[in-house]
C-alpha cells in the first residue's frame, strides 16, 4: 500500500525502499515507536515522514570552480 504524504511524496511502499542502519539514543527510539503506534503506521513511515518534514524539498550541490594560478 502506498500512502501520500502532503507534499505528495509516497511513503510505505517497500518497493523503493533501501535498508539502513543508524544509531538512535534508545529513549528517542522508544519515543518514535510510541508514536508510530499512536499514528497507527510503521516505524519506518515515521522516520520517513520525519525526514521529508524536516529536508528542504530540493537540494542543489554546485561545484566549485577552483582557479589555479598559470605554469611559469
Amino acid at each position: 500500500m502506498t500512502t501520500k504524504n502532503n507534499q505528495g511524496l509516497a511513503l510505505a511502499n517497500t518497493n523503493n525502499k533501501q535498508r539502513v542502519t543508524l544509531f538512535v539514543n534508545p529513549s528517542i527510539l522508544k519515543h518514535a515507536k510510541a508514536q508510530a503506534v499512536v499514528e497507527e503506521i510503521t516505524l519506518t513511515a515515521l522516520a520517513e515522514k520525519a525526514l521529508i518534514n524536516y529536508l528542504p524539498r530540493e537540494t542543489i550541490i554546485k561545484k566549485a570552480f577552483i582557479r589555479t594560478p598559470p605554469d611559469p
